[in-house]
């Protein structure tokens, strides 16, 4: 016990005289991460616009504009918002220990007490006991004073743990904002798909009612047969039973987008009625170094930060094992007259230090000082699985986007193959080298390919912005 004592002097006295808080540092532990992205992503990393405001790249004015009214009215960034300022009052707070704390403090008090005296009596006779009271008034005004003199550093890594909180909700918001935009532009890209969807289904119906049409011409003319018809009204059928999905998916697409910018649900609906193209994926995005991802995306930083509270409070654990040392002091004045209260100097007063030493807590402090490093260990763990899921998420969102590039391409050669081949097979039916099911067939193959072909460049848009949110861009706007 004399040694352990001994031990906690020797490293008072060196800290006193060095001037530094106890507990460990903050160093960012190494996490390995590649000197490239992959060069198989199929995605051209360019040097174009930065990152900061990347949903401008699709050239969309009605995008930007969602964009800008989702940062100024959505709840969820409100939210965020109103974490940050509760992490700032708490690090006010925490700061606020390291100064002198000053109360004032104004009392009245009258007392009255019951006293036994021994009266006189007459010349030559005795006295008698008698019981008397009396009262007596008290005035005072006070000023106390307390300060602790922060010599191991507990206030200081209060204060640095406290910093590091604020820095963590700082960088929840800006994660928070990055979802809202990544939201916003999927939401949109998904309504215009839904609608481009919508005119290419409404347009195969009119050229099939057209084929229905016809074919019942060839039979009143007697040169088809009622089978012919059936055919050409089921594909008629089908191809109408695909409206109410895409219908239901476009109108959920405008209600999430309403509730987005923090609004009800159908409040975009006059003004997203009108349909308008995709909108284009630029042929490069500026990906960066890998590296740079550590510093870009705010759930790495938000780790980094929760990483650095945790080693500060290890810190703050560790100085309760030291005296602690106070000054205090009390100033004011006192009178039994109220009048007597004047401003001049004080005529009571008292000043002088205090300090405090634990000497038995029953495991407290050692135990607090054991749960505040399993918890930095947590920490630790927790960042390097940020930097790796990061990583991973990058990685994926740009071999997504370029596997839906060469998608894309094929189906697109596959669109412009189809509609060759439905041509020719109405050529040939017409000079009856092929039966009328060629041509349905044709008709059908054609209108599910250009289906999905559409599907396929809404999925292009959506990968994009999903590696757009993996890099961590855009929460610089606010």
């Amino acid at each position: 016990m004399i040694g352990r004592k001994c031990e906690l002097l020797g490293t008072a006295s060196a800290l006193l005289l060095a001037g530094c808080a106890i507990g460990p540092n903050y160093h960012r532990p190494a996490v390995a991460v590649p000197a490239q992205w992959p060069a198989d992503s199929g995605t051209q990393a360019v040097a174009g616009p930065t990152m900061e405001e990347w949903w401008k790249s699709f050239h969309d004015a009605e995008l930007n504009s969602l964009v800008t009214r989702a940062v100024a009215s959505n709840l969820d960034l409100q939210v965020a918002a109103g974490r940050v300022e509760e992490a700032r009052a708490n690090r006010g707070t925490a700061r606020s220990a390291a100064m002198p704390q000053i109360t004032g403090s104004a009392v009245a008090t009258r007392e009255r007490q019951i006293a036994e005296g021994c009266i006189p009596g007459a010349p030559g006779g005795g006295g008698s006991l008698q019981t008397f009271s009396y009262t007596t008034n008290l005035f005072s005004a006070l000023a106390d004073m307390s300060w602790e003199i922060d010599l191991f550093g507990g206030i200081r890594r209060q204060a640095q743990a406290a910093s590091g909180d604020l820095a963590a909700q700082e960088e929840d918001r800006r994660n928070v904002l990055i979802s809202l935009l990544g939201d916003v532009a999927a939401n949109y890209a998904q309504l215009r798909g839904y609608q481009l969807r919508l005119e290419i289904a409404r347009r195969n119906i009119a050229v099939q009612e057209e084929t229905v049409k016809l074919t019942q011409d060839l039979v009143n003319a007697g040169q088809s047969t009622e089978r012919d018809v059936a055919q050409s009204e089921a594909l008629l059928d089908s191809t109408r039973a695909t409206l109410p999905a895409l219908e239901s998916g476009r109108e959920a697409a405008v209600h999430r987008l309403s509730v987005l910018l923090g609004r009800e649900p159908g409040a975009l609906a006059d003004e997203l009625a009108s349909s308008a193209p995709l909108p284009p994926v630029p042929p490069g995005v500026p990906v960066g170094l890998p590296s740079e991802l550590l510093e870009r995306r705010p759930d790495i930083r938000r780790s980094e930060a929760q990483l650095m509270a945790a080693t500060a409070r290890v810190g703050q654990a560790k100085a309760d094992y030291f005296p602690k040392l106070s000054l205090t002091g009390s100033a004011g004045r006192e009178s039994t007259q109220l009048h007597d209260l004047t401003l001049g100097l004080a005529n009571v007063f008292s000043i002088g230090p205090s300090i405090s030493l634990p000497i038995f807590t029953g495991g407290k402090i050692r135990s607090n000082v054991a749960v505040q490093e399993a918890r930095l260990k947590q920490a630790q763990a927790t960042y390097q699985s940020t930097v790796l899921e990061a990583l991973e998420e990058t990685d994926n969102a740009l071999a997504n986007l370029g596997s839906e590039r060469q998608r894309e391409e094929r189906l697109q050669a596959v669109v412009r193959e189809s509609q060759t081949a439905l041509d020719l097979a109405k050529i040939q039916y017409q000079a009856g080298l092929a039966d009328f099911l060629t041509v349905l067939d044709s008709e059908r193959s054609l209108a599910g390919n250009q289906d999905q072909l559409a599907q396929s460049q809404v999925s292009l848009v959506v990968n994009l912005i999903s590696l757009y949110k993996a890099l961590g861009g855009g929460w610089e706007v606010i």
